[in-house]
């Protein structure tokens, strides 16, 4: 990951929420530096954004204030990424054209590295022809774009070209990378603890967040994949990843089993559950008494099983988390559901489900086991998934 980035602000109204998207990338574990061109100041101001950057803000006024070095120039050779938020029409088609007319456009123009851009505009702005033109070139040479969402917008009524939430920003920025190494591969994900009804308003569960499967299907659209994540939480994701919402084992069972023949790649993190309801009450069930309630459960379908039974030319990875015996637990199903890798991981007293970070370990057959270190859940996710492309190659 890349830990120091430039952040800079363009003249758009949604440049006032920047502050906060600043806190939330220092909070990922950037170092955070910001230039503001000229019109940015009429929507925040430069003060706030020195206090939560912990550094001066690059200014037009204050870029020869030092004259022992040529500011932008030393911005461009700091920053390992650059960030422009918001990024309004004038400033896409100014980087487009190569211009360099203010101190953000001098200062994006001189760095070589990887830059992102996150377009927010008036959706007419958004939809013109010479916009997506721009866009398109910029593409074409490596700038990374995040498509503006769909929302309410300034001028009262609701259309694309609103700036993404902040934490879908951070998350951008967290997982970018020049190494396209998915690029053109279908990805299949599977997310958080299914949920099997008792009755209207029980449900049996458990404890998985979705934080890991998230993880993986914005870390393989970070690298270029087609992701679909079937999920039965509620994360952040990146717009490139499709979402389908579940509730169900049976249901989750059903989306994966359509796809699966498409797909290239199937990350089954999901915490499914091993029984249902054999019936599901059609009101709320009541208690009698002080008698106990006796459950008649059947076992769901099993979907690793299932799809490493069938696989022809698919990667089948899945997970065991386990509260002992973790390697011996872990190996034992590898084998028994014919999985190509298996991520083992220990639960429980505070470990794994409902966290941020994690330490796994990479199963194969055949293979000796990878230790992957504690580390947030992104950074693990972006590392099992060269390690599946390694073996795919």
């Amino acid at each position: 990951m890349a830990k120091k980035i430039g952040v800079f602000i363009t003249g758009g109204i949604a440049a006032y929420k920047t502050p906060n998207l600043v806190r939330l990338l220092i909070k990922a574990g950037f170092e955070v530096r910001v230039a503001v061109t000229p019109a940015a100041t009429n929507f925040v101001t430069v003060q706030s954004l020195a206090t939560v950057s912990k550094h001066a803000v690059l200014t037009d006024a204050a870029e020869f204030a030092a004259p022992e070095h040529v500011a932008h120039v030393e911005l461009a050779r700091w920053m390992d990424l650059a960030l422009v938020v918001p990024a309004t029409a004038n400033t896409l088609a100014k980087m487009a054209a190569g211009m360099a007319d203010n101190v953000v456009t001098t200062t994006l123009l001189a760095f070589a590295g990887l830059k992102l851009v996150v377009p927010a505009m008036n959706d007419q702005m958004w939809a013109n022809p010479q916009t997506q033109a721009n866009v398109a070139h910029l593409q074409d040479l490596g700038v990374q774009v995040l498509t503006p969402a769909t929302g309410f917008l300034a001028e009262g009524y609701t259309g694309q070209g609103r700036m993404p939430d902040e934490a879908v920003i951070t998350q951008f920025a967290a997982l970018a990378t020049s190494d396209q190494y998915l690029r053109g591969v279908k990805v299949l994900v599977t997310a958080g603890g299914t949920r099997e009804r008792l009755d209207p308003v029980r449900y049996l569960t458990n404890d998985s967040s979705g934080k890991m499967g998230t993880a993986l299907a914005n870390a393989a659209a970070a690298a270029g994949a087609k992701v679909t994540l079937i999920t039965t939480a509620h994360q952040v994701t990146l717009p490139a990843v499709e979402v389908e919402k579940v509730e169900t084992a049976e249901q989750m069972n059903a989306e994966v089993q359509a796809r699966f023949d498409q797909t290239d790649i199937v990350l089954m993190a999901a915490a499914v559950a091993d029984y249902r309801p054999r019936e599901v009450a059609s009101s709320k069930l009541k208690k009698t008494g002080d008698q106990g309630l006796t459950l008649d459960l059947v076992q769901n379908p099993d979907i690793l099983a299932a799809l490493g039974a069938s696989k022809t030319h698919q990667f089948v990875a899945g997970f065991a988390a386990e509260t002992n015996d973790l390697l011996q637990n872990a190996q034992a199903k590898l084998a028994r559901k014919q999985a190509d890798m298996l991520i083992a991981n220990r639960v429980g007293k505070g470990l794994g489900f409902n966290r941020d970070d994690n330490a796994v370990t990479l199963l194969q057959p055949g293979q000796a086991p990878i230790e992957l270190a504690q580390a947030p859940k992104l950074e693990l996710a972006q590392q099992i998934l060269r390690r599946i492309q390694e073996v795919r190659a």
